[in-house]
């Protein structure tokens, strides 16, 4: 199904267009001849555009190409220079670049006999008046770059090889799959002559090789059947297989049809054009569009668009140079509005960084920043599973794994208030990670409906775990308050016991409070009493240990009481409007370091 719709869209875009076996490439140096094959400048011209990371490598041009790994296939008049000049990059490769040097002249001479056209011909006769020796060639000359022609012909224009018919025939009778090879193709269904190996590559698939990936391969018994190898386990004609191909490619090249997070790339288009751009919410969400679409979701008052417009999506990673399709997604544009919404709805979560977070929407986490806070370097700890899993939900609304959730829970153990504190925000790393606990939480509870659930501190949640995290917060509060200039506190020391085993530590920690609370003056101890004692009411009994499920709870507990207290103490503040902050127990460290 992939491979059809992959098809289908080929045939919307320019691209499907193109000669056949032809692709957009980079070219960095083109040789200008005479008819007579003598060049009209020492030097190839150059085209190479520094100011681009793609101009680094020359200019886009339509020229001849297909897939070719280790053996030597030379690309007609467009190739690097070890087949346009015989060079080697590598000193120690001269016998393989002569050997690909001369399989390129001899698809040159076939070329030029079978077109007879006067501008190939020109360029054949370069090569015998001395091709490249008739150049002046820099000792530093990158020899890894495309080279072409031009010819200046008789009447004053100017022929490039590569554009003329004739020539992009012949190129693709040289590569014309065997007419013996007659099967069914699995993508058309018709009979036709079918591909060894596909012509072309898909490039853009993050952790596979650079020449490009293969999305059909077999290159060990471990993946073939029936006596099928390489591409003929899924029959495909060449006109299936490069139209998926380059509808792929053409995807992976445009930032508003694709999603690169770690080592997974995820691709989606629309069968026509829709105002909706997923890739823009899962990038770059904005608080006042999510806000809109939440609204659209909640009211029924969907945004302007035809719902029923078909969208399609696919999560793929590399594995060498195979392109594996991890997941595949049809469905319509309106069931991925209501999607995203709901996607967005389950990580909305109080964020203590707003000066007035009362009534003001949270601001919402893009699919990366969601993935990288269960890990502690996103380029190298994050799985392929975690961003695959959060970007089905948001397409399909399936529930999360709950090894999210431990994921992050983890997380939370080894920096329960964030992330290093001077290398960045540590409320930002708390709060994503709350949301992403949050979302598991919800979206495995098909019951949870109302709006603002969780959202921020629930008094009366019924969960005893998630009072032990408030419990927790509130401790800190008080040891902060007695001793503002801690390095280290109970968090930093008991937060994984409390969390998994309460019973084990609270009783200590309720005990070592006591000494900190006399510090204090009357009214302050009297609140932070008072609050102890209601949470503590909450929990009747410290569980003995708690489970995966409880252990989230506990970190979202211990999360909102927090915003909760910093609130308060924003508060406070506000009301004494002298402009001076709170003691270290209401403003915690990381906001007193902004």
């Amino acid at each position: 199904m992939l491979l059809s719709k992959l098809t289908e869209y080929a045939d919307q875009q320019n691209e499907a267009r193109l000669p056949p076996l032809y692709a957009s490439t980079p070219v960095a140096w083109t040789i200008a001849l005479s008819v007579e094959g003598q060049p009209v400048t020492p030097m190839p011209i150059s085209l190479v555009d520094p100011s681009t990371a793609r101009g680094k490598r020359g200019m886009e041009m339509i020229a001849p190409e297909v897939q070719r790994a280790a053996g030597i296939k030379p690309l007609l008049l467009a190739d690097n220079g070890e087949y346009t000049f015989g060079r080697a990059r590598d000193s120690g490769k001269q016998k393989r670049a002569h050997q690909a040097h001369q399989a390129y002249l001899d698809l040159l001479h076939r070329c030029a006999i079978a077109t007879e056209e006067p501008a190939v011909m020109a360029v054949q006769r370069f090569y015998e008046h001395g091709g490249v020796d008739l150049l002046d060639l820099e000792d530093d000359w990158d020899y890894g770059l495309k080279i072409t022609f031009e010819v200046f012909l008789e009447d004053g224009s100017v022929c490039r090889p590569i554009d003329l018919p004739t020539v992009q025939a012949f190129w693709l009778s040289e590569h014309a799959p065997d007419s013996d090879s007659v099967e069914q193709c699995l993508v058309c269904g018709e009979r036709r002559p079918v591909l060894d190996r596909l012509q072309g590559k898909v490039k853009g698939v993050r952790g596979g090789q650079s020449s490009g990936t293969s999305i059909i391969s077999a290159n060990s018994s471990a993946f073939e059947s029936y006596g099928l190898k390489a591409s003929r386990i899924a029959p495909t004609c060449r006109e299936c297989g490069e139209a998926f191909t380059r509808s792929l490619n053409h995807l992976l090249r445009r930032e508003d049809s694709h999603i690169v997070v770690g080592d997974a790339t995820f691709v989606f288009w629309t069968q026509a054009a829709v105002p909706f751009n997923f890739g823009s919410f899962m990038r770059e969400p904005q608080a006042e569009q999510v806000r809109a679409l939440i609204d659209s979701f909640r009211t029924g008052k969907r945004m302007r668009l035809d719902q029923g417009e078909k969208f399609y999506a696919a999560s793929l990673s590399a594995s060498g140079g195979r392109a594996v399709v991890r997941d595949w997604i049809d469905t319509t544009v309106g069931n991925v509005q209501d999607g995203v919404a709901r996607w967005f709805q389950l990580q909305r979560i109080v964020d203590p960084r707003d000066e007035d977070p009362i009534g003001k929407e949270p601001r919402p986490f893009s699919l990366f920043q969601l993935a990288a806070s269960t890990v502690r370097d996103v380029n190298r700890d994050l799985p392929v599973g975690t961003p695959r899993a959060l970007f089905q939900t948001a397409l399909a609304g399936t529930p999360l794994p709950l090894d999210l959730a431990y994921q992050a829970v983890r997380r939370c153990r080894a920096k329960p208030r964030g992330d290093d504190r001077r290398g960045g925000d540590s409320w930002f790393d708390a709060r994503r990670r709350a949301a992403l606990i949050k979302m598991v939480l919800l979206s495995r509870d098909p019951e949870s409906r109302q709006e603002n659930y969780m959202v921020a501190l629930e008094p009366e949640h019924p969960s005893p775990a998630y009072h032990c995290g408030r419990l927790l917060a509130v401790l800190e509060q008080v040891q902060r308050a007695a001793l503002p200039n801690l390095n280290a506190t109970i968090v930093d020391r008991y937060y994984g016991a409390a969390s998994s085993t309460p019973a084990v530590v609270f009783g200590s920690l309720l005990r070592g409070a006591q000494p900190h609370l006399s510090k204090l003056d009357a009214p302050r101890r009297g609140g932070l009493q008072n609050r102890i004692a209601d949470i503590c009411n909450q929990i009747d009994g410290f569980p003995r240990t708690l489970s995966l499920e409880q252990q989230a709870l506990f970190s979202l507990g211990y999360y909102h009481q927090r915003a909760e207290n910093r609130a308060q103490a924003l508060s406070r503040r506000a009301v004494r409007g002298d402009g001076h902050s709170e003691p270290e127990a209401n403003l915690n460290t990381e906001e007193n370091e902004r």
